[in-house]
This record gives C-alpha cells, sequence and structure tokens, in this order.
C-alpha cells in the first residue's frame, strides 16, 4: 500500500478482493473549495519598515483591536503598533514600541486583554507593554513588566491559552521558564533540552506543551512540572522543525526537512512519538514551515518563509489523518505571517481564517482572507462553531496547583464583539499588568447604575419645580457669559462690519474703529516684522561663514592631496 500526498490510496496484489481494492474519489467535505482572498491595496498597511532578521518567528501578532509588526531600526529593537483600521500608507514617522536594547524576536498579544502585548529580544528580556486604545501618539518606551532569568537571547514566547498571566519562554540558553506575569517572577524552569529549541505550542486545554530542538527531537512536556512524558527523534534535516497540537484529539503535527533537505509534515501521537502515524514530503524548497491549526474548522495551514503560497489541509480521525484541500498562491513572498483569532474574522463574508503577510520586499502587511463559498447571506452555524472566548478559565494560582480546564466559549453569532480591555480595579491584589486607569473606573461605575425613567408630564413631576429653577439659572448664567464676551475684539469686529439689526444710519467706520488701538496694533506688526527680518539677516551671516568654511576645507584637502601625490 502506498500512500501520495494527494490523498489517493492504491493497493495491488495478485488476488485482491472487493475488500482490498478500493478508490477513494472525490472525498466529500465542506471545505473543499475555500479559497483565499487578498485585501485590496488600500486596506493594506503600506510603507511600514519590516525586519530583516533571519530569525525563525512569524514577526507579526493581530487581534482583533491592533496589529503589530516588528520593524527594522538602526540600534536596539522596536516594533510597530497599528489598530486595526488605521490602513494605507504608513507615516514615516509613526510612533513605535522602543524600549529592548537588542532586535526583538517574538511578539504576542495576551489572549485574555486585547492591550497587553510581550516581546522578547535579543537582550535576554521579557517585556510587557500597554497599548491604549486609540493607538500609540507617541514612542513607548516604558513597560508594565520585565522579566530576566535567561542567560542569552530569548527566542519565543507562548501565552498559556486558559490560564491567566502565565507566559512562557524559550531562550538559546536551552531554557523554557514559566512566567506568572501577574507578580512578575518565575515559576518554573524546564532544563530538559539539549540543544535550541525551535518551537513551543500549548495544547487545547494547556495541560501539555510540544516543543522541537536542535537535537531533532520531538518532545511533549508536563510543563507544571517540567516532566517529559514522551519523546523521539522528529525531522532528520538540519534547518528548523516547528510543531502544533491538532486539538484535542492526541495528535501533534510537525514540519521539518528530511535527510536529503526535503519540506516534510508528519502527523503523531503524543503518547508513542517513536515513529510518526503519517509522513509526507511537501516539496524541494529552502524556507522553513510554518504550521497554523484552528480548532473550529479542523483545518491545518502550511506556509513556508519566503513561498508565496499557503497550503491547507483537513484533519480527520482516520488515516491517513490529512486531507489536502488545496492552496493560496500569489507571486510575492512572505518574511513572516499573523494571523486574527477566530472571534476577529468576518462571519458575514463566510470568512473562516484571516492571515496578515509580511512581504519580503514591499514594505506591506497584506491580510489575506480564506473564505468558504456560500450562496446565503446569513450565519452558517456548520462553519462557526463555538470558539474560544477572550476569557481565562484558570487563574495562574490555580493552574500551578495542577487545575486543568478546557477554554471558555463564546458564541460566534452573538459574542464576536466582545472586548477584553479589563479597566484597573484598584485592588491591591490586582495584577501588575493591569495599569490604573482613573477615567475609565467613572465609565464603568456610571454604566453599573441601575436607569429608571420616568414617563410622567413635566407638570406632574414633584421636582418640576426645581428644574424650571434650574433651567433658569442656567439661562441667566449663559446670558451673563454672552455679555461678558461681547466685550473681546472678535465681537467688536462683528459689530464694526456685521449687518445693523435696525434700519437707522450705519455710523462711519471711522467713529466705530478707537485710533488708539490701530496705532498700537501696527507699531506690534512692526516690531514683529523688524524682528524676523534681524533673524533672517542672522541665518543669512551663519550661512555665509558656513559656505566660507567648506571652501576653506576643500583647499586644504586639495593641498593635502597633492602633497602626497
Amino acid at each position: 500500500m502506498h500512500c501520495s500526498s494527494t490523498g489517493v490510496v492504491w493497493n495491488c496484489g495478485v488476488d485482491m478482493t472487493n475488500s482490498q481494492v478500493w478508490f477513494r474519489g472525490v472525498r466529500s467535505s465542506k471545505f473543499r473549495h475555500v479559497y483565499g482572498v487578498p485585501f485590496k491595496r488600500e486596506r493594506c498597511y503600506d510603507n511600514v519598515k519590516i525586519t530583516r532578521n533571519a530569525h525563525d518567528s512569524n514577526f507579526c501578532a493581530v487581534n482583533p483591536k491592533f496589529v503589530a509588526i516588528v520593524t527594522e531600526v538602526a540600534g536596539g529593537g522596536a516594533f510597530l503598533v497599528l489598530p486595526l483600521d488605521h490602513t494605507g500608507r504608513l507615516d514615516f514617522n509613526a510612533s513605535r514600541v522602543t524600549g529592548h536594547k537588542g532586535p526583538v524576536l517574538d511578539i504576542k498579544w495576551n489572549p485574555f486583554n486585547d492591550n497587553i502585548i510581550a516581546s522578547c529580544s535579543d537582550d535576554c528580556t521579557v517585556k510587557l507593554w500597554h497599548i491604549p486604545d486609540g493607538g500609540l501618539s507617541m514612542h513607548l518606551t516604558e513597560w508594565l513588566v520585565e522579566l530576566h532569568g535567561h542567560k542569552r537571547r530569548v527566542a519565543y514566547i507562548e501565552w498559556h491559552p486558559t490560564a491567566e498571566n502565565i507566559l512562557l519562554s524559550a531562550g538559546f540558553d536551552s531554557l523554557i521558564i514559566v512566567w506568572d506575569v501577574g507578580k512578575g517572577e518565575a515559576v518554573k524552569l524546564i532544563d530538559c533540552h539539549s540543544d535550541v529549541i525551535y518551537c513551543m505550542s500549548f495544547n487545547r486545554d494547556g495541560s501539555l506543551l510540544a516543543t522541537t530542538c536542535k537535537d531533532k527531537k520531538l518532545r511533549v512536556i508536563e510543563p507544571r512540572r517540567g516532566i517529559v512524558l514522551s519523546e523521539g527523534h522528529c525531522h532528520l534535516g538540519t534547518k528548523a522543525s516547528k510543531c502544533t497540537f491538532l486539538g484535542s484529539r492526541g495528535r501533534v503535527v510537525t514540519t521539518g526537512f528530511s535527510r536529503h533537505s526535503d519540506r516534510q509534515y508528519a502527523v503523531w501521537d503524543q503518547h508513542d512519538l517513536a515513529k510518526p502515524l503519517v509522513c509526507e514530503t511537501i516539496d524541494s524548497s529552502s524556507g522553513v514551515v510554518f504550521p497554523y491549526y484552528d480548532h473550529d474548522t479542523n483545518m491545518v495551514y502550511l506556509a513556508g518563509k519566503g513561498d508565496g503560497n499557503i497550503r491547507y489541509y483537513e484533519v480527520v480521525d482516520e488515516p491517513p489523518y490529512v486531507h489536502f484541500l488545496n492552496q493560496f498562491l500569489s507571486g510575492n513572498p512572505q518574511r513572516g505571517l499573523g494571523f486574527m483569532p477566530k472571534r476577529g474574522v468576518n462571519t458575514s463574508a463566510c470568512e473562516v481564517f484571516r492571515f496578515y503577510k509580511l512581504h519580503t520586499s514591499r514594505g506591506l502587511c497584506e491580510p489575506i482572507s480564506m473564505i468558504v463559498p456560500r450562496k446565503s447571506d446569513c450565519f452558517q452555524d456548520d462553519l462557526y462553531p463555538d470558539t474560544a472566548a477572550p476569557l481565562p478559565s484558570l487563574t495562574a494560582k490555580d493552574w500551578l496547583s495542577g487545575m486543568n480546564a478546557p477554554p471558555l466559549l463564546i458564541s460566534m453569532k452573538t459574542g464576536v464583539t466582545i472586548s477584553t480591555h479589563k479597566p484597573s480595579t484598584g485592588n491591591k491584589d490586582a495584577p501588575a499588568l493591569q495599569p490604573q486607569d482613573v477615567n475609565n473606573r467613572k465609565k464603568f461605575m456610571f454604566l453599573s447604575r441601575e436607569t429608571t425613567p420616568d414617563y410622567r408630564p413635566l407638570n406632574a413631576c414633584p421636582n418640576a419645580l426645581n428644574h424650571n429653577n434650574e433651567n433658569e439659572i442656567q439661562v441667566n448664567e449663559k446670558s451673563q457669559k454672552t455679555n461678558a464676551n461681547q466685550n473681546t475684539k472678535f465681537h467688536q469686529l462683528q459689530r464694526m462690519f456685521g449687518k445693523q439689526t435696525n434700519d437707522a444710519e450705519p455710523v462711519p467706520l471711522y467713529k466705530q474703529i478707537n485710533q488708539g488701538d490701530v496705532f498700537s496694533t501696527e507699531h506690534e506688526l512692526r516690531l514683529a516684522f523688524n524682528r524676523q527680518g534681524e533673524e533672517l539677516r542672522i541665518v543669512k551671516r551663519q550661512l555665509q561663514n558656513s559656505q566660507q568654511r567648506v571652501r576653506e576645507l576643500e583647499q586644504h584637502v586639495a593641498a593635502l592631496q597633492a602633497k602626497l601625490q
């Protein structure tokens, strides 16, 4: 029996029965006709200086509020954060997050707070930042939390999918550190890798962690105890391999390279990593392949760095476990890909996934929608089951004590627009990453009051007289302010040049204007003119001196060159 990458199975033998010879044909699937649609140029993010770092990371993170992109800077590290609707050509001096001393290697949004983003860098630190709702108005250099613990640069970070304030970081010192960012401290050190870590991925409830390493091994780890539950040799090529869990089925998909540098994907049973369930060759390109799994549609997308296409497959429970569907083709190679959480996709257009593609050479971030063709404009219940909510199932303390819980779910039909901005509670035990925000606290106090409408006529209300008195007081105050403002120069000019309300003969202009005011204004203008003229003469003199100095230096250089010859 031979299984090819097309999903067609042939069985040839001498005495073959009907049960042995069969042909799969066209497999029925509602995702068989999924196609990709790139956004128009005006809906893209243009003129972005995308980083040229060779690190194997996505360099882009997206949530329903913001898109973050790692940018190229002369010194230190920076990344750009834009509100999702701020599309078009980016201003050259756009505000950035510029607090790292080395290049930024990875960024991830907090799944439970759309205004908190974590970043790791070449400077051996992990930092958390708060982004205000309207975006940045100036360069952000002050972080919420700074995490020190790695001795070499920090390559990857990953938020826990169900527990609040739990963050994992993997460094080039072959260590994984579990952080409680609410307290700003490390709670566990995982030291089971013999070489550089290439990738890490949580399962659906965050009870297990899958990692790939430069020693060509795939490991499934219990992150709270740091124990390796199973491990086995993954892809035998020399380049980086990536991994991700396939839902709650107990399987892991990996991408990597064979001994002959062919790109592969493989599906593994998390309990037995000695041999893959299936291993297929993709092609012979050289870019590292990143897997993206959608828990709601059971589709996995494979996108290679430097490729122009995105392949997508459907994951099933029976062999061969992965069925090729189609691919999105593009002539522009990608440097990285961010993706939108499911709660941020457009359900009215039957969009099931959305990538944010960083172009290699054009300085462009281009959204790409993966769409299931449907004729009806109604909400498609079969495409959008309940998805992960932006609310934690567990506290950090509960998870660290050994508790597990599946993610909380929200309906895509009613809960897509849910906000995850958390106002400060002003509590002593509040996490360090929640900034104090007095305005939001006042807003929530106002919104929490119960509104009791009164539909009686105004004259029947017991407080009507008080309301009338208050209105009269407000009118009197307003008239006083208006009378006081009549004495301003603006209102004087209005009275001078405006139309007369009565039919009386207008007063001549020379009688209206105070001669002293005219002379004082003319004197001020003359002084300002003289002052600007003097400043202009000084600038001209400085320019002449600098030009003369340049000529002297040129003559001096020419004389030195003549001596050398």
